[in-house]
Formats: structure tokens, sequence, C-alpha cells
């Protein structure tokens, strides 16, 4: 199993009419399945649920270009899971430090919004990427449907470990411990209504540090 969809990936009619209406309108961007951002041997996967329209899926790099990707770089560096120094661009020199991005869908939805099947259609890329990165013991999941797509890719029931902001589940998969923190997602809606604060955001992360020492 690839870890990435093609380019030209025809598993979702919607998403592919969605994708060539843009790569028509904005044939500069990147408009194709997002890959996955990473390091070598990441301790940390941080899984967003879809790229952005005018973030990854005009850059081609996950949270690259959008509000949400100033505030997880920013922290990812503070914590010291990414060097370098961020700016919107995918030749901006920031790399990762034993940490991964990747989304559950690999395609821009129309409104953010990805349906049912199309989540269900893109999983078998994300256990693939989370067995070929076996140092991976640790995984932030942006939003609840994030945290629900994850333990459903797992196999594991949602009822046993509900979403909340600042949680921590201990999970196995495939004999392998691996822990499970859920936070707000970091876009600029949450963050400009209050549900998500920079130091609510911080927190989660000091959390993931400590538990990975």
């Amino acid at each position: 199993m690839p870890l990435d969809p093609g380019r030209d990936c025809p598993d979702c009619p919607r998403l592919v009419a969605f994708r060539e209406e843009h790569r028509a309108r904005f044939p500069d961007w990147f408009n194709a399945p997002v890959p996955s951002f990473t390091s070598t041997a990441p301790d940390l996967m941080v899984l967003g649920l879809a790229p952005g329209l005018r973030g990854a899926n005009r850059t081609g790099r996950p949270f690259t270009g959008d509000y949400a990707g100033d505030l997880l770089y920013e922290t990812l560096v503070d914590f010291g899971f990414a060097r370098g120094r961020y700016e919107a661009r995918p030749d901006d020199g920031l790399t990762l430090t034993g940490a991964m991005i990747t989304n559950a869908v690999r395609c821009v939805p129309p409104e953010n919004k990805p349906t049912g099947p199309e989540i269900n259609a893109c999983r078998p890329y994300l256990v693939a990427t989370l067995d070929a990165a076996r140092e991976v013991r640790a995984v932030l999941a942006l939003g609840r449907i994030a945290h629900d797509t994850f333990l459903t890719a797992l196999k594991l029931p949602r009822s046993r470990h509900p979403f909340a902001h600042g949680a921590r589940h201990d999970l196995i998969h495939r004999e392998r411990p691996l822990m499970l923190f859920d936070s707000y997602h970091c876009s600029r809606y949450n963050t400009n209504t209050g549900r998500l604060t920079r130091e609510m955001f911080r927190d989660v992360f000091a959390a993931m540090r400590a538990a990975l020492g």
C-alpha cells in the first residue's frame, strides 16, 4: 500500500471535481493530494482532517499557508519538534525534528468538510503511514473528526476513548503502544472565538513532550 494517493487519485468523485476546478482556476497551485511532511524517525504524528484550500492545497505542504499553520509551526518549534523559521511556504527551510504532519483526508474538500465515504476512502493511507512510521509513539489529533478517524483506523471503539481537549488515551495497535492526545483544531475560527487559546494549545504540547521525554 502506498503512503500517499497518486496526484490524480480517482477515488472520490466530488474531490476530483473540486481538484479539477481549482487546477483550471489556479494552475500554479499544488492542487493534488497533499503528502505527509516528516522528519526521519518521528516520535510524534500530528493528524489534521484535510488540507485547507488556500493553505496546503495551494502550497503542497500540510498546514502551510493558512492561519492554522502559524500557530502549529510556532508551537512545534518552541517544543523542539521543528527547527528553523516558518514563513508559510514550502521552501522556507523549516524542518521537522522527531515529528510528522499528515491529514486523515489528503485532498482538499469543499467548505473544508469531507464526507464519511471520503474519509473512509482515504483511511488506508493513514494506516499505511502509521505502520511505516514505526518510531511514532504519540499522535496529536486536531479536532474530534481526526480523533474519531484515528480510532476507526485502529479498529478501536470511540465510546471507550471520547474526544476531549487535553485528553490522553493510551492505545495498543498491533502490539504497539501509542499515546493519543486530543486538541481542538488550531483554526482561526477556534482561536478567534476563544475555544482554543495559545496557552491551551501549548499545554497539550507540554504534556506530549513530557510523555515522550
